[in-house]
Order: structure tokens, then C-alpha cells, then sequence
């Protein structure tokens, strides 16, 4: 029928990881609860990278809690973060804009706040290493 768009595609299965020792699954689950946490608090405060402890959590729960690596794997926000990384280390534009917008911001910041001008220079020159890096990811399919 016209008009109708096809099915959406079905996510990819979790790739699946070798067993740890206990005590590695139980010190990699604590960080990647950790990373899970900052992950989360970086959503809502600027300056707080939460892609990377997202990407952090993933990797630590894939060894430590397939349970939790499932469900972050099928995640509504997270997922896509993690599905993208595993798929040649991807980065959606959206997540390459809003990092560029917030490390712009932290950058003004410190310039405008009273700290030694060496601190504030070494931050916005690691910033724009970043930056570049994160601009040369390629992005995921559409």
C-alpha cells in the first residue's frame, strides 16, 4: 500500500563477553553502577560528559552483569549510544553537536571565571583535542 513506511529494523543482538572471576564481575559491576550514575547526572548538568560514562558503564556491565548489559543494550536513551560505539565506534551528529555546545560553554566559562590562566588554557586546548577526535568518528547510518 502507499503511504505505508517499512517496519523499523530489529536491534542487534547483545554481543556476548567471557566469564570473570567473582570478584572482577562484582568490582566492574560497582564501577559500571558508578559510571550509570554519572552518566545520568551528566544529562542534566552541563559540563558533565554523559556519553563516555555511558560508553563506561556498557563496557564494565558487558563483563560483570549481562542482565544489566541487556538493559542498557535496550535502552530507549542509552541503547544507541552503545549500539553505535559497538558498530565501529560511532557517534550520532546530535551527540557530536551537543558536546561541541557544552565544552563551548565550560570554555567561555573559564574564561570569564577567576582561575590561573594556565588551567583555563590547558582545559579549552584538552577540550578541543576532544572535540576533534569526536568530530572524526564516523556517523552512524541513518
Amino acid at each position: 500500500m502507499a503511504g505505508m513506511s517499512p517496519p523499523p529494523e530489529p536491534l542487534p543482538p547483545v554481543p556476548e563477553q567471557a566469564p570473570l572471576p567473582a570478584l572482577a564481575r562484582w568490582l566492574l559491576l560497582v564501577f559500571a553502577a558508578l559510571c550509570l550514575a554519572m552518566g545520568v547526572i551528566g544529562i542534566v548538568v552541563p559540563g558533565l560528559p554523559s556519553t563516555v560514562f555511558i560508553l563506561m558503564a556498557g563496557w564494565a556491565a558487558a563483563r560483570s552483569s549481562p542482565r544489566l548489559y541487556r538493559w542498557l543494550w535496550f535502552h530507549p536513551l542509552f541503547g544507541s549510544m552503545l549500539r553505535n560505539w559497538a558498530n565501529g565506534g560511532r557517534v550520532s551528529r546530535h551527540a557530536k553537536w551537543s558536546a561541541t555546545f557544552l565544552m563551548a560553554l565550560c570554555a567561555l566559562v573559564l574564561w570569564v571565571v577567576h582561575i590561573p590562566r594556565w588551567a583555563s588554557i590547558s582545559a579549552v586546548v584538552s577540550m578541543a583535542c576532544v572535540l576533534v577526535w569526536l568530530w572524526l568518528r564516523p556517523e552512524p547510518q541513518r
